[in-house]
């Protein structure tokens, strides 16, 4: 089987920590698709929350969700391609993001608590503190198969990740 049609949207998802901004970045330059930060659509009040150390509600995450969806339905119903990283954490977050749409993909970003909670005690200059990982991990509602998902490991290095999602996905631009 060879190349098959491309996914419109690439929705890189995971807990707070597991590489979802990086990847996604990546991804877009290897697929010259357009990069955008799901952090960039919360409201201020949702980053203020979580700077002070306090889990998002359902209530707070709705308008966030819905701005994002609201994106990719743009891109997606122009034509264009993105690639969003967003935790999408729970089954519920991810319908709205899809809107019921198939040319979306989600990228699963799967890595353990341990691995995860380095990373984060080494990253500077982001809202999400990392005491707040234990409510990423009782929240996570790992993506099943119905939903167009792809896991990979984030115990790879960046390249190796891109290359593994781009295989998966059949759209050509893998390193061999």
């Amino acid at each position: 089987m060879g190349r098959v049609e491309a996914p419109c949207a690439l929705i890189v998802m995971g807990v707070s920590g597991s590489g979802k901004s990086t990847v996604a970045e990546a991804l877009g330059e290897r697929l010259g698709w357009r990069f955008e930060d799901g952090d960039s659509f919360h409201p201020p009040s949702n980053v203020e929350k979580m700077r002070a150390g306090h889990p998002l509600t359902d209530e707070d995450r709705w308008p966030w969700l819905n701005a994002i969806a609201d994106e990719i339905a743009r891109v997606c119903d122009e034509g264009g391609h993105i690639i969003i990283a967003c935790s999408a954490l729970k089954h519920s977050y991810r319908d709205v993001l899809l809107r019921g749409r198939d040319d979306v993909r989600f990228v699963f970003l799967k890595g353990t608590r341990e691995l995860i909670a380095e990373r984060l005690a080494h990253r500077k200059g982001h809202f999400m503190p990392p005491g707040l990982l234990t409510s990423q991990f009782d929240t996570l509602e790992p993506p099943e198969a119905g939903e167009h998902v792809i896991t990979v490991s984030i115990d790879e290095t960046v390249e190796a990740i891109v290359d593994g999602v781009v295989r998966q996905l059949r759209l050509g631009g893998a390193k061999r």
